[in-house]
């Protein structure tokens, strides 16, 4: 990691956190739901929320390594 964790570093990854969750959250009703074009919706706002944690994560410096064929 590139700069020490603050304060603001958890503050906001704790926001992205809950964020994603909600959003897995939704992602899994709407599948047990069996409503494929909600399914659909939130799969979207699932992906955007990890990506938004993910870009906070290597714009502080850390990386994480990708996994290949596992």
């Amino acid at each position: 990691m590139s700069q020490p964790i603050e304060d603001q570093f958890f503050l906001k990854y704790r926001e992205l956190l809950d964020a994603e969750d909600a959003a897995f959250d939704e992602l899994e009703h709407a599948f047990e739901e069996g409503d494929r074009s909600h399914f659909d919706e939130e799969m979207a706002a699932w992906r955007d929320a990890l990506g938004k944690k993910l870009t906070f994560l290597r714009n502080a410096g850390i990386d994480l390594p990708v996994a290949v064929g596992s």
